[in-house]
């Protein structure tokens, strides 16, 4: 039987060897945490987690529902369990070689079957989270590689979708030729976002019928491979007003101050008191933050976490973050990686215009 797994590695970017040096380090980053806390099994649940720990194995059918499967560490191996009717399925298509499958009856208990398997009272994941957090902080060759592929793919789809919207498309047109753009791609719309003229004041605008107008915006989130691209691009269909291009700066020079805070070793809560005292300082007075989330660190989530004043994780070196300051009628927005060298943007599309910003090459609104 032909199967198509999950993660198919360019030659370019990596190899079999690379997955299975990747599958070795978490592990590794695993069993650190089940020694930490003299424990001998871990129970993850959550897709972020898993999907993760075994390579950007697909373990949801529906989008907004709960994963089919949980997944047993102990310290001999890893113990995936999932409902009958997904098993083959995943064995064939998503796990990795080495992950014991349990099938339980599609109306029976999975967790039934954790406790069969477990000698003790597994680590939960919740009580662990900050730790699994941070083991995932840090993205491996492989994954940088890969989630760089996705972002750029989601950049060149965006700008092929804007470059042919006119005023009198309408919000949904743009969302669903996106979608089709990003399942294409072999990656998932969890987010699509389009405002046009009329509906710019809304920080979260899920797409209506109504036209593009003179300037709209459209975000696309996207998962391939567990981790999540974050994009915003703007598009303008009549030239500029003064007042919109002195916002646009403006928010850019916010955009700038958080990327000056991102270094190793910055803890987060740090992180949010510059954002909140850059918003003030480029003129958008004191209280903007309150307004909309601020984004964090990026990857298995949309944000691992969203950053506010009692986040204390340390950032560190190869991590990934999606920062989104916004204010009224603006925001600005991509997925960046931090490097030895500084920030650098993984959702680049040459094509699209863009400015220098504190020796970033930025977006800015594409006129058509």
């Amino acid at each position: 039987m032909t199967t198509t797994p999950s993660r198919v590695l360019d030659p370019a970017t990596g190899s079999d060897a690379d997955l299975a040096g990747e599958r070795a380090v978490k592990r590794r980053r695993l069993l650190d945490i089940l020694d930490r806390t003299g424990r001998d099994f871990l129970l993850l649940t959550s897709n972020t987690a898993m999907t993760w720990y075994l390579g950007g194995s697909r373990l949801h059918i529906s989008l907004a529902g709960d994963p089919v499967a949980v997944l047993l560490v102990d310290r001999e191996r890893d113990h995936l369990v999932t409902f009958n009717n997904e098993a083959d399925r995943l064995i064939r298509e998503e796990l990795p070689a080495d992950v014991v499958v349990h099938p339980v009856p599609w109306h029976g208990s999975m967790h039934e079957v954790v406790r069969r398997l477990s000698s003790s009272t597994p680590l939960d994941e919740a009580e662990v989270k900050r730790e699994l957090r941070a083991a995932r902080q840090s993205l491996l060759p492989v994954e940088a590689a890969l989630y760089e592929d996705l972002n750029r793919e989601v950049a060149e789809a965006l700008t092929d979708v804007l470059s042919a919207a006119r005023p009198h498309t309408p919000e949904r047109q743009v969302a669903a030729e996106l979608g089709a753009r990003v399942i294409a791609m072999g990656a998932e719309p969890l987010v699509l976002l389009c405002n046009g003229r009329e509906r710019s004041a809304f920080r979260h605008p899920l797409p209506t019928s109504s036209p593009l107008g003179r300037r709209a915006m459209a975000v696309v989130c996207a998962r391939r491979n567990g981790m999540v691209a974050n994009v915003t691009r703007w598009v303008r269909f009549d030239g500029s007003t003064a007042a919109e291009r002195d916002a646009e700066a403006r928010i850019a020079a916010v955009e700038a101050d958080i990327f000056a805070a991102t270094v190793p070793g910055a803890r987060l809560d740090r992180i949010f008191d510059v954002i909140r005292s850059s918003y003030d300082a480029h003129g958008f007075g004191p209280d903007q933050w309150r307004l909309h989330h601020q984004g964090g660190p990026a990857g298995y989530a949309g944000r691992d976490p969203r950053v506010t004043a009692s986040t204390e994780d340390q950032v560190v070196l190869n991590q990934a973050f999606t920062w989104n300051p916004s204010g009224p009628g603006v925001k600005i927005e991509d997925t960046v990686l931090l490097t030895a060298d500084g920030v650098r943007v993984l959702s680049v599309d040459e094509r699209w215009p863009t400015t220098e910003v504190n020796g970033l090459q930025r977006p800015v609104t594409l006129e058509v």
